[in-house]
């Protein structure tokens, strides 16, 4: 049940931040998105990171606790949004953070973000069905 509960929490989240946050974004002038874009990191960072520790810490003590192909897949979906995030999300926010090459930074980051957008939302109908 805890385990549903992290995966609820994060498939909310990215599909709010999927069609709402990114591509409000492009709405911003350029000035205003840079400061708003600086708090708009930690403020989300606060929300986001406690669910993704949260959903790899459960989901890895179950696959360690009870192995399955099923099991290892949502891990293998799970380290892959973390993999999209670290590697491409996070540097993408830096470069709306530094000016470099705003607007591209801002499409890049929606196209981007299907991918864990899809991930994650796999993983959580494959824990509800399972449930």
């Amino acid at each position: 049940m805890v385990m549903l509960i992290f995966d609820f929490g994060l498939v909310v989240l990215i599909w709010i931040v999927q069609l709402i946050v990114y591509p409000g974004f492009a709405y911003y002038k350029k000035e205003d998105l840079l400061v708003w874009h600086k708090k708009y990191t930690i403020y989300i960072t606060i929300i986001v990171l406690p669910l993704m520790a949260g959903q790899l810490a459960f989901h890895g003590l179950d696959l360690f606790d009870s192995y399955s192909h099923q099991k290892a897949l949502i891990g293998f979906m799970i380290i892959a949004c973390w993999l999209i995030t670290f590697a491409y999300a996070v540097p993408l926010h830096r470069r709306i953070d530094q000016d470099n090459e705003m607007e591209l930074a801002v499409k890049s980051l929606v196209k981007v973000n299907w991918y864990r957008t899809i991930l994650w939302s796999l993983v959580f109908v494959w824990q509800w069905v399972s449930f």
